[in-house]
């Protein structure tokens, strides 16, 4: 039995996995890259491998087989990566099955979390608390006319199927006002992302800005008060392995998105547990359990929390095959994965009686 990973080279993913593999004493994992997956080559795979699917990243060969030729921060091009991305699982699923090796996640379920109006299907359908959606939503238009029949003044305005809040819209309404919040930067008649969120205020720029993103397709949600945390808005990434929360982390922002990377910190985590309270936590990854329940085939899932101003309702605004990118973030204390980070935690998950220390 080998470990196997297709991901990226040089990657921070497969780095870290690799990593726990070392340290409980397992061989190094084989890579496979991305962009021999997408290109068709031969993987290798033999009988017995066990698989791990990772990220494509951020390589920039890797986002050209994917989304074509173009401006690697550009917003957009998600429709194509979605169709390009899909069917690369597929045939990696094939061939895995083909050489006797086992995925240790599900190609179908990682299509689901990455359309976010077939993920908020699922997780609707199974009861599990999620924002209200807007559907049928194609373009600026169609975005005005479903707030005003069903009386919604902030909605989040979601590219189908893109990732780290790229082209993100934190919409308001009021009577002759408009004021959109994103990372996406309008450049003449295309968007790129950008480090630094930013707010258009104006019915043709808006306008414009939901016109750029509808052609890759839109998911478009109530826009949930959040509770705050020293004056901060917070939500949560809670990592679940196996079927049980492992890990979790508070993220908080002054601005309406709390992703790391946009200028979101993490928050003290014990003081969202104290200010929950014990039975409130409890629910909390309870939700997030029954959210990644959704999902059996999948190992690991991310689970994005919004914890509702008030601290009494929680709701699931995303879930991530790829969640587990919380680098030093060991696990919640007397849980399975307390003391070990959330790929040492997978390794111990996938491979039962391996001992793994960070």
């Amino acid at each position: 039995m080998s470990l196997v990973v297709v991901g990226a080279p040089g990657d921070r993913r497969p780095a870290l996995f690799a990593a726990a593999c070392r340290a409980a004493g397992l061989p190094e994992p084989r890579l496979i890259a991305w962009t021999d997956v997408l290109r068709g080559a031969p993987l290798a795979l033999e009988a017995g491998d066990l698989v791990r699917v990772d990220s494509p990243g951020g390589d920039p060969e890797t986002d050209v087989l994917l989304r074509g030729p173009g401006e690697p921060a550009r917003v957009g091009g998600g429709a194509r990566w979605y169709r390009t991305f899909t069917a690369a699982l597929r045939r990696l699923s094939a061939a895995a099955s083909q050489a006797g090796a086992r995925l240790l996640g599900d190609v179908e379920e990682i299509a689901v979390m990455f359309d976010k109006r077939l993920a908020h299907a699922r997780l609707l359908a199974a009861g599990v608390p999620v924002p209200v959606a807007l559907p049928g939503v194609d373009g600026y238009t169609a975005l005005r006319s479903r707030m005003d029949e069903t009386g919604e003044r902030r909605v989040f305005v979601k590219p189908a199927h893109g990732s780290s809040a790229s082209g993100v819209v934190a919409l308001q309404t009021a009577p002759g006002r408009v004021r959109a919040v994103t990372s996406a930067f309008m450049a003449g008649d295309r968007l790129v992302n950008a480090l630094r969120v930013r707010s258009y205020a104006s019915e043709e720029e808006v306008a414009a800005l939901i016109g750029l993103l509808a052609p890759d397709g839109l998911h478009v949600e109530r826009w949930l008060p959040k509770a705050t945390l020293d004056g901060r808005v917070f939500d949560l990434r809670v990592v679940v392995i196996g079927g049980e929360p492992t890990h979790a982390v508070a993220r908080t922002s002054r601005t309406p998105m709390t992703n790391l990377h946009l200028g979101g910190a993490r928050g003290d985590l014990g003081a969202v547990q104290r200010a929950l309270g014990e039975d409130g936590w409890r629910r909390a990854l309870d939700v997030c359990a029954r959210a990644a329940s959704c999902f059996p085939g999948s190992l690991m899932v991310g689970v994005d929390l919004l914890v509702g101003a008030g601290l009494k309702r929680f709701a699931v605004c995303e879930v991530n095959a790829f969640g587990d990118l919380l680098p030093g973030l060991t696990g919640l204390p007397g849980g399975p994965a307390e003391g070990i980070d959330t790929y040492a935690a997978q390794v111990r998950a996938s491979l039962p009686g391996i001992r793994c220390t960070t």
